[in-house]
């Protein structure tokens, strides 16, 4: 399991439009990187959208933001193209990515067991090490919640 203080591990997936992107791609600046289950849903879209609208707060920042689900990169660039989205979205269809950052696993709905995507960001730094994780992410304030420390995070660096 990965941990406040120690590297990021590297990952190389594709994005929308079927490219490769690494997370050395993000060396020297900061990240937010989020898990998140699948494009088009209520909550995935508002956090997307969420994301997107306060992007230029982000970028002045010198940070990038990246979601991962398991969707392919036609679904991605559908739901970037419907709520015109501003960040970068990568596929995991095999779940090793999300695997290695905890963000998949058993869930439970209406009492049914199964496996998938939980809702997780890291906060990643310019040296590529995690300063922050939020487990079991509720969409309702979680990116002004990220905003923010990422604000603290810059004054204490």
């Amino acid at each position: 399991m990965l941990e406040v203080g120690k590297k990021a591990v590297d990952f190389c997936l594709l994005d929308e439009n079927e490219k490769e992107c690494c997370l050395k791609d993000f060396k020297g600046k900061w990240l937010v990187l989020y898990f998140y289950p699948k494009d088009n849903t209520s909550g995935c879209t508002k956090e997307a959208v969420g994301f997107s609208e306060k992007m230029e707060e982000f970028k002045k920042l010198n940070c990038s933001i990246v979601g991962i689900s398991p969707d392919t990169p036609k679904k991605h660039k559908n739901f970037i193209e419907k709520y015109n989205l501003r960040v970068k979205l990568l596929c995991d269809p095999e779940h090793n990515t999300l695997e290695t950052y905890g963000a998949w696993g058993k869930k439970k709905m209406y009492g049914r067991e199964y496996f998938g995507v939980i809702r997780t960001t890291y906060l990643i730094d310019p040296d590529g090490i995690i300063v922050h994780i939020w487990n079991k992410v509720k969409v309702t304030g979680h990116i002004d919640n990220v905003l923010e420390t990422l604000k603290e995070k810059l004054k204490t660096a």
